[in-house]
């Protein structure tokens, strides 16, 4: 494995950043398809071995069942200084607007809540998931920046946003000596590749990480079309909502990478994971299988020449924004979001 200093923080990252989504109770959640919590202990497990240090969940996770079988892992397979644990926080509620519970105590109450999942007394990076239209970004940012100088949190990301978004937030951050979001975990992979517009150079300018998730498209890049369809490929509509669209022109590239898989003598997780390798700081892999992961491992290692990625970028057209960013506008600030915090309750009150 290799490793690499995530953006401006002293954080110390593997290449391969675990994505722990598939984990998680399926009866309590959005996803019908995500694992037990003994084959997430596995794979979790064989992910630590293979020298994977950098671990990614959400609160919104099959109502906090994701955070739990991560932090009981972790806290049984690891020590807790040589692991970097991200989670995630939502947006406000109707229900908590109108109580009258701040951005900043909300923050609160949802990091308090993610570590009594996770066992922990700390995150290492404390990442907001969607930006929230119906929160002035000041109290977002003194919220988190609370949290950090309480120690509960070491840096903070942000996911799920435009370019402009984070560049506003990080302006108001350093005006108001706030901690920086050092991190964007956006929708990035070969077949979605709208990143590069506007987000990918401005964090190549500011040294802001990029740890994309959906880096293989939900499975989509590890298969050849119609190849080994599994109970994700089956269940998840969320996915097909992002993908099916697209299909046709996707598929270009997709034989394109299983060309040059066979031309390695590697898998197509290999080659989709080298390619965004070569792109960014450490994608978000998930793994439901002990091979999804040995798979990420294997591509930290795999160097595609300049014409090799030309040859899989090439066939690329413009995609319509998919999934939580297209919903990331003010006028559909009141709908329902695809995420949310299940049956958890969320302890704690107003300031």
């Amino acid at each position: 494995m290799k490793y690499t200093k995530l953006g401006n923080s002293d954080l110390n990252v593997s290449r391969i950043c675990m994505g722990c989504m598939g984990f998680g109770d399926a009866t309590r959640g959005q996803h019908s398809w995500t694992i037990d919590e003994e084959h997430s202990r596995e794979i979790i497990k064989r992910g630590l071995d293979l020298g994977v240090n950098f671990y990614d969940t959400a609160i919104a996770y099959q109502s906090g069942t994701s955070e739990q079988y991560v932090g009981r892992a972790l806290r049984d397979f690891a020590n807790r200084e040589d692991v970097v644990v991200a989670t995630k926080f939502l947006p406000r509620t109707p229900e908590e607007i109108e109580k009258g519970i701040t951005g900043q105590q909300h923050i609160e109450n949802m990091i308090n809540t993610s570590l009594q999942n996770l066992g922990m007394e700390y995150v290492d990076l404390y990442i907001y998931h969607m930006w929230d239209w119906n929160t002035d970004i000041y109290d977002i940012l003194d919220g988190l920046n609370r949290i950090v100088k309480a120690g509960k949190a070491r840096y903070i990301g942000i996911s799920n946003c435009f370019a402009w978004q984070i560049a506003k937030a990080n302006a108001l951050a350093e005006k108001e000596g706030f901690a920086k979001f050092v991190s964007i975990q956006g929708h990035y992979n070969l077949i979605f590749r709208e990143e590069e517009r506007e987000m990918v150079p401005y964090c190549e300018e500011e040294n802001i990480a990029l740890t994309p998730y959906s880096a293989l498209a939900s499975g989509r890049l590890s298969r050849k079309p119609g190849e080994g369809d599994t109970k994700r490929a089956a269940e998840d509509t969320y996915a097909k909502f992002k993908y099916d669209a697209t299909k046709e022109q996707d598929d270009v590239i997709i034989d394109r990478v299983a060309e040059l898989a066979e031309k390695h003598g590697v898998t197509m997780t290999e080659i989709s994971l080298a390619w965004l390798l070569a792109k960014v700081t450490s994608p978000v892999v998930g793994a439901t299988k002990l091979h999804h992961i040995e798979g990420a491992a294997n591509a930290v290692d795999i160097e595609l020449t300049d014409d090799e990625l030309k040859y899989l970028e090439e066939p690329y057209v413009p995609h319509p924004l998919a999934g939580v960013m297209a919903q990331n506008k003010r006028t559909d600030a009141s709908k329902k979001h695809v995420w949310s915090i299940g049956d958890q309750k969320i302890e704690g009150g107003k300031e």
